[in-house]
């Protein structure tokens, strides 16, 4: 069983507008840009911010935070874009083709979340969605963060068989030549089963959640070494991430909401 994606499909963002992208700068292999980036450092202390900005607690040293977000004055920040589903009620934000569709022609829904899937199914949706993604990247490089975490990328496998692996890592590809091409280095979120092919997807280091809850760590340390970054939800899973990689890795755990400190529910626990 692979991560459930709880948190990080909790955001509201700005409404997703057209953006245009030339397909020259899509196509780009991301293996060739892949080392002019630099990954968030490892076994860093970290915080995980996408539920709402503030100020980070003593000692951390990586943040993220979601793109419509400013970054944290002098961090490493890492920039949350929701790339292969539409935010809660964002479905009219898309053109309507780009919706992915059951037989009978209703929008497929992650179910816990009420996010609409994005249909990355052929090269020319891919081109066209990766545009609109694209432009918040670039928004991300502008505000000065250092990397940019794309979530969703196992909608997959929330499809019915609508998606596949390889429709998913077409469209990564073209996320990573983005973020390269904008010097940002660039994350695979969850996912683990695809971890091994990081190299050929062009992707640089990795946010797991919950990998301790079910066992997954050492299928991100696998592929990504201790470039890897988890977020636990439940003291459980901490514990257990902690035991097998806390003097490794950077974990921390967060209430599911992701709340602001401050904010009833605010929940932030370390090794």
């Amino acid at each position: 069983m692979s991560n459930l994606n709880t948190a990080s499909r909790k955001l509201t963002g700005a409404a997703i507008g057209a953006a245009a992208l030339t397909g020259s700068l899509l196509v780009q292999a991301p293996s060739t840009q892949a080392a002019t980036v630099t990954p968030p450092p490892a076994h860093a202390a970290f915080d995980y911010q996408i539920g709402g900005a503030y100020t980070p607690p003593r000692g951390v040293k990586v943040v993220t935070r979601d793109h419509t977000a400013s970054p944290a004055a002098g961090l490493y920040n890492i920039c949350y874009v929701n790339a292969f589903q539409a935010q809660p009620g964002a479905e009219k934000d898309w053109d309507s083709d780009l919706l992915l569709r059951d037989s009978a022609g209703k929008v497929v829904y992650d179910e816990d979340w009420g996010e609409a899937l994005l249909d990355v199914s052929t090269d020319a949706k891919r081109q066209r969605i990766a545009g609109t993604i694209g432009a918040q990247i670039d928004g991300c490089r502008s505000k000065g963060y250092q990397a940019v975490e794309p979530d969703n990328y196992d909608s997959y496998t929330r499809s019915g068989n609508r998606l596949t692996a390889n429709n998913a890592q077409a469209f990564i590809k073209l996320l990573s030549a983005r973020a390269h091409a904008d010097g940002l280095a660039i994350a695979q979120k969850n996912t683990s089963e695809l971890a091994g092919n990081r190299k050929a997807n062009g992707l640089d280091f990795a946010v797991a959640e919950e990998c301790g809850q079910y066992d997954e760590c050492g299928d991100y340390t696998s592929a990504f070494g201790d470039n890897v970054i988890v977020i636990e939800y439940t003291d459980a899973g901490r514990s257990k991430a902690c035991r097998g990689w806390g003097g490794t890795l950077s974990i921390v755990q967060r209430d599911v909401d992701v709340s602001p400190a401050g904010a009833s529910g605010y929940v932030r626990k370390t090794c």
